[in-house]
């Protein structure tokens, strides 16, 4: 921590990527660093490959993130990401500050993280915006209340609004601490997990009603056509958190959504409730994550794809 702390205070310009398809915990860490070096005097932009997800466009200033960097850096800071992989086209980007000597920095808390950059800080916990309120207050930057809601953001959405089993004592006095600086839980609460668009919940009806059940109702699957995304309007940044639900049915040990992203291309999303590690469930298809959540890609015809992913399950089920 100190290491990277004082490359962050003495960088001329820092450029902070997080991974692609970003959720709340990414795009809050990125955020949440950002303003923190402003507030230090150190310049900075944030970048991410992909738009941000419709359950995130009430965030202030979402229009400072760009696609790609603007200025000329020298230090490259991801955060929330486990691998280059993951940074999806920003990825050569990656490699060629790299080959610049220009220094790398990985700030994470994904188990399977492959230490990918020179300087690396990867400590598991309920959500990666925990460690960096950890960098903020290291480096001396207080939590004003956009920093504090940014963060905030990443801990209930990493943390399931406080439900997973990873949620421990820092987890809940870190919250305190947020809201005492000015995060607004009931806010975020309506604005992350209640309040949705009619398209969004046109699709949700109809991938529901599609579950399909193996191993004695053990492991649960949903599939989002393209097709269906066309019929409703919605779009992919609208399917974030489909795969709790079919989680959340009595006697479901292990739950997938299968996102069709093109023509035979399907981006799988997978949790458990008590006792299966879908990160090796993932890591079988290149993916990783949490052993509670975790994700991969999965390629060939989507029946091929149900009956590849409930063998993979049956491994992992007691």
């Amino acid at each position: 921590m100190e290491q990277i702390t004082n490359k962050l205070k003495s960088a001329k310009q820092v450029c902070i990527f997080t991974h692609m398809r970003p959720d709340g915990d990414a795009i809050g860490s990125a955020l949440a660093l950002s303003y923190a070096l402003e507030y230090m005097g150190v310049k900075n932009e944030v970048c991410v490959e992909t738009e941000i997800p419709q359950n995130l466009a009430f965030l202030e200033d979402l229009d400072k993130i760009q696609r790609a960097p603007k200025e000329e850096f020298d230090l490259l800071v991801t955060v929330d990401c486990s691998d280059e992989q993951r940074l999806g086209a920003l990825q050569d980007t990656f490699y060629l500050a790299k080959r610049k000597k220009i220094d790398t920095v990985n700030i994470d808390h994904h188990v399977s993280n492959t230490r990918f950059a020179k300087y690396n800080f990867v400590r598991t916990c309920a959500a990666n915006c925990m460690n960096i309120a950890s960098f903020i207050e290291y480096m001396g930057a207080p939590f004003d209340r956009k920093i504090a809601t940014y963060l905030m953001v990443g801990l209930l959405t990493d943390s399931g609004n406080f439900s997973h089993d990873d949620v421990d004592e820092e987890s809940l006095l870190l919250a305190a601490k947020l809201v005492k600086a000015g995060a607004d839980i009931r806010y975020l609460n309506d604005k992350l997990f209640k309040s949705q668009k009619k398209e969004r919940a046109a699709l949700f009806a109809k991938t529901m009603s599609g579950i399909r059940y193996y191993h004695d109702n053990r492991f649960a699957a949903v599939y989002i056509s393209m097709e269906n995304m066309k019929q409703t309007g919605a779009d992919q940044s609208m399917t974030e958190g489909f795969v709790d639900f079919p989680l959340n049915i009595e006697g479901v040990e292990i739950a997938a959504s299968i996102l069709e992203v093109k023509r035979g291309q399907y981006r799988i999303s997978l949790r458990s409730k008590e006792y299966a590690d879908v990160n090796k469930m993932a890591a079988t298809y290149g993916g990783g994550g949490h052993i509670r959540a975790a994700g991969c890609m999965m390629f060939g015809d989507i029946e091929e794809v149900f009956d590849k992913l409930s063998y993979l399950a049956s491994q992992y089920l007691e």
